[in-house]
């Protein structure tokens, strides 16, 4: 391919993941930490961007490298959702700032729900979820009893937790014994509140 053409294609990719996750050129001047004329070079195929450049974005996109400079083949289909460190009480998922990244879902799994992932903090779910593993819940209010959700508990930060249902409420149960089970009863569940987000769909281990 001539340098021309490799200019193109990362110029093509980089305005699909840009339209695709709903990113300005400023927004990426400044998380790129680049000027406005430089990334305008790149989106409109003038010049090539340097090779931690092309990293940076990889990883800002949630994508690989050779997703931003190879020629496009089923980009139409990946659909991608948001990395989030943290969910706070009274934050919509889609107003949410603190994003981490993006990871690529199916698009089987797209067409059953909305989305999002979650970056995990803490030890309270060893030894299946590790602190900085990346876990997909699908957003529902509601789960059964013994699936692991996304719980929001009063102001606090969102947590995950096996929801295990009983006559009078939930227990929210982790799966290290170091940790205490937190047990609501339905009057509990509606004052503080207890709001389920979600189901944990998938765990993707960082290694």
């Amino acid at each position: 391919m001539s340098d021309l053409g490799n200019k193109k294609t990362i110029a093509n990719n980089i305005r699909f993941y840009m339209d695709k996750l709903g990113k300005t050129r400023r927004e990426m001047c400044a998380a790129l930490d680049v000027s406005y004329s430089t990334f305008s070079d790149w989106v409109n195929g003038t010049k090539y961007p340097r090779i931690d450049k092309i990293e940076k974005m990889a990883i800002y996109f949630g994508v690989s490298k050779a997703d931003l400079v190879e020629e496009a083949k089923a980009k139409k289909n990946k659909h991608l959702i948001p990395v989030l460190g943290s969910v706070r009480a009274g934050i919509p998922i889609e107003a949410i700032e603190d994003v981490l990244g993006y990871e690529e879902i199916s698009e089987d799994m797209s067409r059953l729900g909305e989305y999002f992932a979650l970056r995990i903090q803490g030890t309270s779910m060893l030894p299946k979820f590790s602190e900085g593993d990346i876990v997909i819940v699908r957003q529902q209010a509601d789960v059964e009893s013994g699936d692991i959700a996304i719980v929001l508990i009063g102001n606090q930060n969102a947590t995950i937790k096996k929801v295990v249902k009983f006559g009078g409420g939930i227990n929210l149960v982790p799966t290290n014994a170091h940790y205490d089970v937190m047990t609501f009863t339905n009057d509990q569940i509606e004052e503080l509140p207890v709001v389920i987000l979600g189901k944990v769909v998938e765990l993707r281990c960082k290694f």
